[in-house]
């Protein structure tokens, strides 16, 4: 069923109860990416220039300790969205009680507000994480509606997305909410076809789950990173020292069966004899690397190769750098696989957050791809074809 979005929401005087993403980067006390927060920035405007407040309110980092919450508070988040919004943001660093209720008593049409991070109610018994039933009641209590933005955390059933909306009138999804509904679940519901999926990182246990919904759907599924060495050895290839799951080699065989052709896997990698940026390295054919060598990225073959693969395709998800991209001597297969998608012409090109993002953002090809999702595990569990409760549990149209 197709979900509520923002603009469906009668919102003149009403007050909005957000939930955002800005679980962003800090460095003693600096954002030092805040991407997330200029993300969430067209929906706050809009709400706010419908005649709405907003009662903005985030989780940041891992909250399960009174220590933990050193460095976690929403406070620096609430200065920044203030820069960005050129409107004060007043900011409550509380979660719950007296103050928070009395300044969202006071908060009037067009102003906007931020209270505490949401995982300060963690520390007695995970209220926030484990959706407290409670809690959940409060926080839609302080609001007339609810405004999800928060695709990063969809996959989870917190107080704050699933709680809020299950005890309240009226639930609508933001704009970049909807940009994740629409990409991700239309790439893999709907896409423009050929599909192609590029699927990278370390682990293949980490995208097992996606592998096996995309043999299904994707016309090509394209295999780097340091998870092409279980496959590789699966085949029976000697991969050296290169990172290798010996309790997934069986799995690896299976998937590749499934997947046939479908399945494309480099032929060459950058191998070195240390996991160093300085390490000295050489490219060499998947079938020729030494005992002492790792392979720490895709060679230019496989660039090549990959790049073939992906002419002519109308949908291209990927998720996952090909090699060490931290390190420049290892970024060239990923900078390859950027510059392959960024080149096509007239395709939709997602990435479906985490390192991909990163590196994509990072080598400075953010405005080459049609959506670079928000939400790594997000991102991860739609391409699986889960329901993510964040988004299940936003009214329907």
């Amino acid at each position: 069923m197709a979900k509520k979005i923002v603009t469906d929401l009668e919102l003149k005087g009403k007050k909005v109860l957000m939930r955002v993403d800005f679980n962003v980067p800090l460095k003693d006390g600096k954002i030092t990416n805040d991407n997330r927060i200029t993300a969430a920035l067209p929906t706050i405007q809009y709400v706010l220039d419908q005649g709405a407040s907003v009662i903005a309110f985030s989780h940041l980092g891992r909250v399960k300790t009174e220590e933990d919450k050193a460095g976690k508070s929403m406070a620096p988040v609430a200065a920044r969205l203030t820069e960005l919004l050129g409107k004060e943001v007043k900011f409550v660093p509380e979660t719950r009680g007296a103050d928070l209720e009395a300044a969202v008593s006071e908060i009037k049409p067009g102003e906007i507000m931020m209270f505490e991070n949401t995982r300060f109610e963690d520390i007695d018994g995970k209220k926030e994480s484990k959706n407290d039933p409670e809690l959940g009641k409060y926080w839609a209590s302080l609001g007339d509606v609810f405004v999800n933005d928060a695709f990063g955390t969809a996959h989870r059933a917190h107080a704050s997305n699933v709680g809020i909306a299950s005890n309240i009138e009226e639930s609508a999804a933001g704009f970049l909410m909807e940009k994740e509904i629409k990409f991700i679940g239309g790439a893999v519901d709907a896409p423009e076809r050929p599909l192609v999926a590029i699927l990278g990182g370390a682990k293949v246990s980490d995208k097992i789950a996606v592998i096996e919904n995309l043999i299904a759907k994707a016309d090509k599924i394209i295999v780097g990173g340091g998870m092409m060495f279980t496959f590789l050895k699966a085949k029976g290839l000697s991969i050296g020292k290169s990172l290798c799951e010996e309790d997934k080699l069986d799995l690896a065989k299976e998937l590749m069966e499934k997947a046939g052709d479908k399945l494309i896997l480099p032929i060459d990698t950058v191998a070195a004899k240390a996991f160093a940026a300085d390490a000295e390295h050489r490219t060499v054919a998947v079938a020729d690397m030494a005992e002492d060598e790792m392979g720490l990225d895709i060679g230019a073959a496989s660039i090549e190769l990959f790049t073939k693969a992906l002419e002519g395709s109308k949908t291209v998800v990927w998720n996952g750098p090909m090699g060490v991209f931290e390190m420049p001597a290892f970024a060239k297969g990923t900078i390859g696989v950027c510059e392959a998608i960024a080149n096509l012409d007239g395709a939709t090109t997602i990435i479906g957050g985490g390192d991909s993002a990163t590196a994509a953002i990072d080598l400075g090809f953010a405005d080459k791809f049609t959506h670079i999702s928000t939400g790594g595990g997000a991102s991860l569990e739609y391409l699986e074809g889960k329901l993510l409760p964040g988004v299940e549990s936003i009214s329907e149209c």
